[in-house]
């Protein structure tokens, strides 16, 4: 699914996970099932998603209006992990979120956050490292500068396991 970089932002969960091609649900309980029979891909996205459940803390919305999500592969469509009551679970901290998901077999995943800017263009970054040109990246006679490729929005096959 080609990534649409002029489409504007979803400003709820639902709609996000419609966006990006969520076209199911599964809970925890599910997991080792659907691994024990074949059907769970190898690896998980996690990403930035709008917070759902209420609550003090990190889950005010009004201060903290995003959270992280869980996006798994079953039977090569993708499934959002929800909670045994019937809401999407939610992590407020990516450190929580890697033990869970290495407790569910999870040795490597994707992280994306299509929600929170990266920086203002305009601004002053002194940390960054210089950047190198490399052949083709000049502008052409016109002067126009040449076009990259849209990534797909997930990648169509997970990474080479290391060491193999």
């Amino acid at each position: 699914m080609p990534q649409d970089v002029g489409a504007p932002v979803p400003q709820d969960a639902a709609q996000q996970d419609l966006a990006l091609g969520v076209t199911m649900t599964i809970t925890q309980a599910d997991l080792p099932y659907l691994r024990a029979v074949g059907r769970l891909g190898e690896y998980a996205v996690v990403y930035r998603v709008w917070r759902e459940q209420a609550g003090g803390g990190f889950g005010d919305q009004a201060k903290n209006p995003h959270t992280w999500g869980v996006l798994v592969y079953v039977d090569g469509q993708l499934a959002r992990i929800y909670s045994a009551r019937g809401a999407g679970r939610e992590w407020s901290n990516l450190d929580r979120l890697e033990k869970w998901l290495r407790s569910q077999g999870f040795w490597y995943w994707w992280t994306r956050n299509d929600l929170e800017p990266l920086g203002e263009e305009d601004e002053a970054q002194p940390d960054a490292p210089e950047e190198i040109a490399v052949e083709g990246d000049a502008p052409d006679e016109e002067g126009a500068q040449p076009t990259q490729p849209t990534p797909p929005m997930f990648p169509s096959m997970p990474p080479e396991p290391l060491g193999s």
